[in-house]
């Protein structure tokens, strides 16, 4: 547990970066610290392993003060990962995830070999292991800096927006690859981000922080979507919170049954189970493959389509929803499908049933019939 008691950094000059900070980073989960420019995130972030000394103030980790140790000391007992990865460019990976574990002792052979261990856990394959960052994508650089973090088994880690700097897709990646460890792995982290959507995507707890150091809210993501505590953290969080919020919220909502065709299947046949000229297209497991739009009066006649359905045919429009997901997954699958009927498919991406964003609205409009108004202004 790491906790910050009035916790203040005030710069020569007057600035208030950090403002009387009082917050507690429950042990085994995750903490977001969200804001915007200015508002003493990273500040806050670099107070906890010393590399900023605080104005007043404490910050305790497992309720020993951390200015009782070394900062040295401290530092290995902290993972650390920034924005840009911050790798040895003439070492190679394999030495960059190995370096804090030879620094404390650990022999050379050893270290590495847990390195290579650590590398495949964040999902790099061993034979990066010799390659310098230089011959490293982004994405790939990110993940060895969360390797390099782990490689002391530290209780505790520092995350600083290290996601920020690579394109949208390989961030999902990160992110996920992220949670998955953390389900493994229980650290405590202290996460910082400009992003709201990626702190309510990985934090147990967010934290929201105004500009000069102020904290305006500290909440579970449902709690802060659902209340925000004032304008400046509903206006943070932003005006389309109330979609956010479904992420959730169980789709506890009933599916049609959806008709589909397989692969192969003749054009005719595909005709005759088709929904509002629209038909699903599954392979030999029953998993999703796509749309076909197969209009009321086919080129040539209203007479039997010829051929049969290809992948060529296919709109590959619309997400998948899985089966016990959010409301928000039901509805996007619904709203991105050509069809507007959204897919809802088991873990092992099989097809079960469809869902109508109508279905969604009514279920999400029925619960907050059903839920007590709140007292207050």
């Amino acid at each position: 547990m790491i906790r910050f008691d009035a916790v203040s950094k005030e710069y020569p000059g007057g600035t208030v970066a950090v403002d009387e900070l009082s917050l507690t980073a429950p042990s085994g989960t995750i903490t977001v610290l969200v804001g915007p420019s200015g508002c003493g995130k990273t500040t806050s972030l670099r107070m906890v392993n010393r590399m900023i000394e605080p104005t007043s103030g404490t910050i305790t980790i497992d309720d020993r003060d951390i200015t009782s140790v070394s900062a040295t000391e401290l530092r290995r007992g902290i993972g650390y990962v920034i924005q840009h990865a911050g790798l040895f460019p003439h070492r190679t990976v394999v030495d960059n995830v190995a370096t804090v574990p030879m620094l404390t002792g650990t022999g050379r052979r050893q270290a590495r070999s847990r390195a290579v261990e650590l590398l495949e856990r964040v999902g790099l394959p061993a034979a990066f292991a010799d390659r310098y960052p230089a011959q490293l994508s982004g994405g790939q650089q990110q993940r060895v800096g969360v390797a390099r973090a782990l490689a002391a088994d530290p209780p505790v880690m520092l995350m600083d927006e290290p996601f920020s700097a690579v394109d949208p897709v390989v961030r999902d990646q990160l992110q996920q690859e992220f949670l998955r460890l953390q389900q493994e792995l229980g650290k405590t982290i202290v996460f910082v981000t400009h992003d709201i959507d990626e702190a309510i995507r990985l934090g147990d707890t967010i934290a929201v922080l105004a500009v000069g150091g102020r904290l305006a809210q500290v909440a579970t993501p449902a709690a802060l979507l659902a209340t925000p505590a004032d304008p400046f953290v509903a206006g943070f969080v932003g005006r389309d919170r109330g979609y956010r919020a479904l992420a959730f919220m169980s789709a506890e909502v009933a599916l049609a049954a959806e008709p589909a065709v397989a692969l192969g299947s003749p054009l005719a046949r595909a005709r005759d189970v088709a929904v509002d000229d629209w038909v699903l297209v599954v392979d030999e497991n029953d998993r999703p493959q796509g749309w076909l739009h197969l209009p009321a009066h086919p080129a040539g006649g209203p007479g039997p389509a010829p051929g049969e359905v290809g992948p060529a045919l296919l709109n590959l429009g619309g997400t998948l929803a899985p089966v016990g997901g959010t409301l928000r997954e039901a509805l996007d699958a619904a709203l991105s499908s050509p069809s507007g009927r959204g897919i809802v498919v088991d873990d092992a991406g099989r097809l079960v049933g469809s869902v109508s964003a109508a279905t969604v609205l009514d279920h999400v409009h029925d619960t907050a019939a059903d839920t007590p108004a709140r007292g207050g202004a």
